[in-house]
């Protein structure tokens, strides 16, 4: 509370002794746009710097999928836009592999984690908390910033002549702790691995800030047991970056040692052109363990934002409190410990022992528990409810049935025998496609269409959005639910011609729907982003407090709020995040800041 207090004090400061000098602050273009430290600038530099990823990372999936659909045709624009990568309009194998490693890592790292974890809890946490900005404005800034740089150096390995990295997303050795391997192994790989290192510190100066400041600044009556689901999840996505990227990043600093250092922390016995390499001792199993135990946190650092943010706008749109808030929290700390201990369910083909085997399978099957607490609250919550159809509403009902069919196929998965068979198919593919990718992005998109209005002061295009929503959850199912079938068939992933296999030339005609499907969502997301941009300087203005009839504190801030969000005093908050009811006034939600009536017992 001092902090909260001096941020305050300075701030009533500046806006009665030095109003001049506070005003000629904030018109400085660098410092308002560029080095901003105001949380709300933070949050739109996530944003806007996670959706020109995603149109990158996206715009790759079309290329490789035009390859996968139509293995026989040129296509003479991938030669204009791809170069010697693409001649006579056709795709090189190596830059295919290369379009597959890059489209992964992006669309994971730099999209649905920074750009989702970043935006989201940059924006929520110090408006809902009731906190005027980050504990640390300045390693905030540091965070989006590393972010930045990162992508520089991604962006960059596009360019280099050898290609960018191409052993997949997950980058296994020894094809990329050997330059000589393939050559996507060569610099591009290098400029990936300083690109994610660059990633990782962002994720853990963002994550430790996220962390300090709902625990040490929240408003004079917000408890932790009325804190909005949104803050518990992005509390528990940060714990989950914090305790884990650290892990993967040790992987990377092995991997730039035994690529250019001659050790061999992952490479034994490597034999190149029928010429022993002299590495000895190492083993490539043991960066899998590193990789995957981020990598499984990983989607739920992902998922959880998506999860906090599905929950408030489903009570939010239909008027009624959210059901079992308790056991959500609950179910929230139950996902959260059982990410860690479930990671080698990815590596159930590497010649694990058969009972530790089992014991991951126990394991990951009991993290759909939660999971499925979580299912039944919102299902829950939606029941019997007022209803509004809103923009955000549609894309939070579509995130709760990706989850739903996305998750149920991650039992199979979850069984070692049967992932024996499914492994590297493209039931993978499709499964977590659906459940960590599709469902993610549809929790961002609704989370993008609800606290538009707080960030920009306008409304995005209702009938755009309801365009983009529609095209984009029947193309979804369209094109990863024939997937599980082709898996299902044995049908291996990251292949780049499958017209030579006769077992395979049954799918011929379903890839190439699937890689028309695929064109076709790719045009409806760039609606969203026609939508998003433009809603900014012709969007519908903004002309009351509350747009949505929520309780949460952000919505008891100016409609345009300033760097430090209340004018005034910070409220005091008085109840749980979710009164909808009858106020006696006329309106169906009581806000937090609303005092408890005589008689009325707090949640």
């Amino acid at each position: 509370m001092s902090n909260e207090a001096i941020l305050h004090e300075s701030h009533s400061h500046d806006h009665a002794g030095d109003h001049h000098a506070h005003e000629h602050h904030e018109q400085h273009f660098f410092s308002k746009y560029i080095f901003s430290q105001d949380h709300k600038m933070i949050a739109k530099q996530f944003l806007i710097t996670g959706i020109i990823w995603a149109v990158i990372g996206a715009l790759m999936s079309v290329f490789f999928r035009l390859q996968l659909g139509f293995p026989d045709k040129t296509f003479p624009i991938m030669e204009k836009l791809l170069g010697e990568w693409a001649k006579g309009g056709k795709l090189n194998p190596e830059f295919y592999y290369a379009l597959v490693t890059m489209h992964g890592t992006i669309l994971v790292f730099f999209v649905l984690t920074a750009g989702l974890s970043g935006t989201f809890a940059n924006l929520l946490i110090p408006f809902q908390i009731g906190a005027r900005d980050m504990a640390s404005p300045f390693m905030n800034m540091l965070s989006y910033w590393f972010f930045f740089v990162a992508g520089v150096f991604m962006f960059v390995s596009l360019f280099v002549q050898t290609g960018p990295a191409s052993g997949g997303w997950t980058t296994y050795p020894p094809l990329s702790a050997l330059k000589e391997a393939s050559m996507g192994s060569g610099l591009g790989m290098d400029l990936w691995l300083i690109s994610m290192s660059l990633f990782v510190v962002s994720s853990l100066l963002g994550g430790l800030n996220y962390i300090s400041t709902i625990l040490n600044m929240r408003t004079k009556g917000m408890t932790m047991t009325r804190l909005p689901l949104t803050i518990w999840a992005l509390f528990f996505t940060a714990v989950l970056g914090v305790l884990s990227f650290p892990v993967l990043f040790s992987g990377f600093v092995l991997l730039i040692f035994d690529r250019n250092f001659g050790t061999s922390f992952y490479l034994s016995e490597i034999f190149i052109g029928g010429k022993a390499l002299p590495n000895v001792g190492g083993s490539p199993i043991l960066y899998q363990h590193l990789f995957w135990f981020l990598g499984h946190p990983e989607v739920y650092i992902i998922m959880l934002p998506g999860m906090g943010i599905a929950s408030e706008i489903l009570s939010t749109n239909s008027r009624k409190p959210i059901f079992g808030y308790f056991a959500m929290i609950i179910s929230l700390v139950g996902i959260t410990v059982l990410a860690f201990v479930v990671w080698a369910h990815h590596m159930f083909v590497t010649g694990m022992s058969p009972f530790l085997g089992s014991i991951f399978v126990l394991l990951t099957l009991l993290i759909a528990v939660p999971s499925a607490v979580k299912v039944f609250n919102w299902l829950t919550t939606i029941w019997r409810g007022n209803i509004r159809f809103t923009v955000p509403m549609m894309f939070a009902l579509g995130f709760v049935s990706l989850f739903i069919s996305g998750g149920l196929t991650g039992i199979f998965l979850g069984n070692s025998a049967l992932d024996i068979h499914l492994h590297d198919t493209y039931f993978v593919v499709a499964h977590f496609h659906i459940v960590m990718g599709v469902s993610a992005f549809f929790g961002m998109f609704a989370g993008i269409y609800h606290w538009y209005p707080k960030m920009f002061g306008r409304f995005m295009n209702s009938r755009l959005g309801y365009l983009h929503f529609f095209l984009t959850i029947i193309g979804a199912y369209l094109i990863f639910w024939p997937m599980h079938y082709e898996g299902i068939a044995g049908m291996p992933r990251r292949y780049y011609d499958y017209s030579a296999w006769e077992s395979f030339k049954q799918f011929t005609s379903l890839n190439s729907f699937i890689s028309v499907v695929v064109i076709v969502v790719f045009f409806a997301q760039l609606i969203f982003v026609f939508n998003f941009f433009a809603s900014i300087f012709k969007g519908r203005k903004v002309t009351t407090q509350n747009p949505w009839g929520s309780t949460t504190l952000e919505w008891t801030t100016p409609i345009r709020p300033g760097h430090g969000n209340w004018e005034g005093d910070i409220p005091e908050v008085y109840r749980w995040p979710y009164d909808y009811k009858d106020d006696g006034n006329g309106n169906d939600f009581v806000p937090q800041t609303t005092p408890l009536k005589p008689g009325e017992e707090s949640h």
